[in-house]
């Protein structure tokens, strides 16, 4: 780069000569002085502005192996990640990082607009999601301001227009395929396991590849990979077949909430797999970088957009469980590498971020609140104690799961040290209604129907091995208390002493011994909804419950999961 006066030098000269000859030197340098420095300071800047990889997986709950070094003994040991290892080593690692909402459309309206979810209009459901295009998000911000931008397989869908908050199908690059997003049944069908995937990652290239051609030179980007392959559904035993992670590895390390059977472990090994696919994903993308000299003045960012679906208390739940999820952030030119940073994060807290370190304003309208601060210090541990919670919560996910198209409305605030859920229509079914539970006494479907079918019963659960697993076994010995975790209904409010129960089973909202501390949160998560003006609390608090957000959704005319 040059310095800034050989800069000023070679613009003055080479746009200004016939100036330089009319009024001689000196006089042209008083009259354009100011308009030439300010215009060498725009182009140093312009070239010191970093890109932006941005990976970020469905359903990937806080699993990664660079998470066992801080707590060894579970689930985390069994899965291996060493490119989202090598982005927490070489950057900042978050253990308490938080969606706002675990369901995927909400938590990105929410992480892409930097605004909690209750303030995006229709972007706050799952099916029946219309985006509002009033509402600033980083990615078009930053097209503005003279960014490359542009994504791969998912950003902000169900809803319409799909990925409308990232320039939907003008900023798409998907014409080397989306196979990648079925890794395991791609995979799993080929005789040659390696062969097909490597042909998967070739297609993780091949897209990034167009994206990076299209850009003018020396233009910044930002850009979005969003394969869905964590998502369900997976093929059974593919944990093992195509990873080596053997489902006894499990034994003893799945949280106490999940019956620890073979059925549950094997579908919590093939979870992991998926996990593993989308790192695979991930180095190829890093490693593009590094090949082209671009590596160290990308912000990569890696997180997920909730907890595991198919499984009790993660997907559509305010537990850990559902809502934490791994987060690290690596730019070697502007972020003290190899920390662990405590301190509280939220996902919408990533997009004013992402637009202070572009050298941008966020608009006043974003509830996030920027790390850029703590991303720049050297410091580890809680490095800004005023970031000591966060708030989260969930309407409508999947439509037609309780009569009338109604949502399950929560909202909670995570502390420290605790966890304390207000429910606000605890008569409701928390994962939608089943025969004999909301919906006339039938018949079960039996064990394949359910894995594979999430509208049978109990529909803001995706369709899985677990749950066909607990409805069936439901009057065993020991497994109703683990059915009524997963599908009875909740009292109106919950409080879970993280010191004491980790897992967050043993509710002490009506232990006399924890009145105060459940006033005093109480008090601040309403706060926070009046301040933010969230309609569950606002008016009449019926918001969510009236059209459009209980319109009729159609139903998909596939058997399988939801998104």
């Amino acid at each position: 780069m040059q310095n800034r006066q050989s800069l000023r030098q070679s613009v003055l000269w080479n746009f200004f000569p016939p100036l330089f000859r009319a009024v001689g030197h000196s006089t042209l340098l008083f009259l354009l002085a100011g308009v030439v420095l300010t215009l060498a300071e725009s182009v140093s800047f312009a070239e010191e502005k970093p890109n932006f990889l941005i990976a970020f997986a469905d359903d990937w709950g806080q699993y990664a192996s660079a998470y066992a070094k801080l707590s060894p003994g579970g689930v985390s040991d069994v899965v291996s990640t060493p490119h989202f290892d090598r982005v927490a080593k070489e950057g900042v690692l978050f253990p308490n990082a938080f969606v706002n909402a675990p369901s995927c459309t909400p938590c990105r309206s929410s992480f892409l607009s930097g605004q909690y979810f209750w303030r995006t209009g229709r972007g706050a459901i799952l099916q029946g999601a219309i985006w509002d295009e009033s509402i600033p998000t980083f990615p078009l911000i930053l097209q503005k301001n003279g960014y490359h931008i542009g994504h791969t397989y998912k950003v902000w869908s169900p809803g319409s227009p799909a990925n409308a908050p990232y320039g939907a199908q003008a900023t798409a690059y998907n014409k080397r395929g989306t196979k990648f997003n079925g890794f395991s049944q791609y995979v799993s069908r080929a005789k040659d396991h390696e062969a097909a995937k490597q042909e998967l990652y070739d297609e993780v290239r091949g897209n990034f590849e167009d994206f990076l051609k299209n850009r003018e030179e020396g233009e910044p980007f930002c850009y979005w990979f969003g394969p869905t392959n964590v998502h369900r559904k997976w093929i059974a035993g593919s944990g093992k077949t195509l990873w080596g992670i053997d489902p006894d590895s499990l034994k003893g390390k799945l949280p106490p909430f999940l019956p620890d059977v073979p059925v549950v472990r094997e579908d919590f090994a093939d979870y992991l797999g998926e996990v593993r696919a989308f790192d695979a994903g991930l180095g190829v993308l890093l490693k593009e970088l590094e090949d082209r000299g671009e590596l160290e003045n990308t912000v990569v960012i890696v997180s997920g957009d909730h907890g595991a679906p198919g499984f009790p208390g993660g997907k559509c739940n305010l537990y850990d469980f559902g809502v934490q999820v791994p987060l690290a952030i690596r730019w070697p030119k502007g972020i003290p590498g190899d920390r662990v940073v405590e301190d509280f994060v939220c996902l919408p807290d990533l997009c004013p971020t992402i637009l202070e370190m572009s050298g941008e304003t966020p608009p006043a309208v974003m509830t996030g609140l920027s790390l850029k601060p703590v991303l720049e210090s050297t410091e580890q541990g809680i490095v800004d104690p005023h970031r000591d919670a966060v708030f989260v919560g969930r309407e409508r996910h999947v439509a037609a799961v309780r009569a009338g198209n109604l949502p399950y409305p929560q909202r909670a605030i995570r502390t420290r040290d605790f966890l304390y859920i207000r429910n606000f229509k605890p008569e409701r079914w928390p994962m939608g209604e089943g025969p004999g539970y909301g919906r006339d006494k039938a018949e079960w479907p039996g064990f394949d129907q359910l894995a594979n079918d999430t509208f049978l019963a109990f529909g803001d659960m995706d369709a899985s091995p677990t749950k066909a697993w607990l409805i069936g076994h439901q009057d065993d010995e020991g497994m109703q208390e683990h059915f009524n975790y997963a599908f009875g209904r909740r009292p109106a409010e919950e409080l879970y002493d993280l010191g004491d129960d980790p897992h967050q089973m043993n509710n002490v909202a009506d232990n006399p011994s924890y009145a105060g501390i459940r006033q005093k949160l109480r008090v601040r998560l309403m706060r926070t909804l009046l301040e933010t003006g969230d309609p569950r609390v606002t008016g009449g608090g019926d918001t969510y419950d009236l059209p459009p957000f209980t319109d009729d959704f159609r139903r998909p005319n596939r058997k399988g999961n939801g998104r």
